[in-house]
């Protein structure tokens, strides 16, 4: 499940998260033709990006993270089924989020998959920061740590269908037939690189 950002969608002492602010995908996320420096600081910018693998994280931020993904995809979408899959815990996957304060604001995981592609998944998003943009800064990131990682492989990705245009709007392109997975028809998509940046 890929794609609860717009139906829905974790401090910490671990100082082997990572705290980014990297200014080429900051100016990812403005609008065409809007210099940096011209724009206001809203929520999305003030807001923590944090990178870490799962034997990085302390106890208390897997606690954040992982609630977030059960009230998201469990309890809010009704969806009964083993959210903690084992893919967490993998050494090739890294769990991107950010946060305001103590709270998190948005969350996803990218997986190493065995043909070499990455998977991004889990993106989830609690019901009071929807629509202000933290997904799409965490979808943008992860693009960008994937292409700094290997520039030729590809981006996939699972989409709940009503969600598909929004992920088309990243550069993914529908790469299968609709299918349903716990009652929420999804989209196969990939991102085929070498590919445009996204803007």
């Amino acid at each position: 499940m890929a794609a609860a950002t717009g139906a829905a969608s974790r401090s910490s002492r671990s100082a082997a998260a990572t705290v980014c602010s990297s200014p080429s995908t900051q100016s990812l996320l403005l609008p065409a033709g809007v210099p940096e420096a011209a724009t206001t600081v809203d929520p999305v910018d003030k807001a923590v990006l944090r990178i870490s693998r799962f034997a990085d994280l302390d106890a208390a931020t897997v606690y954040r993270l992982m609630r977030l993904r059960i009230e998201v995809f469990v309890v809010e979408q009704r969806c009964p089924y083993a959210e903690l899959d084992g893919r967490d815990v993998e050494p090739g996957t890294r769990h991107l989020w950010t946060t305001d304060g103590d709270r998190v604001t948005a969350y996803l995981r990218i997986l190493v998959e065995p043909d070499g592609s990455y998977r991004i998944g889990r993106v989830c998003v609690p019901e009071a920061y929807r629509g202000a943009g933290f997904a799409r800064r965490l979808v943008v990131e992860a693009l960008t740590r994937t292409a700094a990682d290997d520039p030729t492989a590809d981006v996939v990705l699972d989409a709940q269908s009503h969600l598909a245009g929004w992920y088309e709007r990243l550069t993914f392109c529908a790469d299968g037939k609709e299918f349903v997975e716990d009652d929420i028809p999804h989209v196969p998509m990939r991102l085929s690189r070498p590919c445009r940046s996204v803007v």
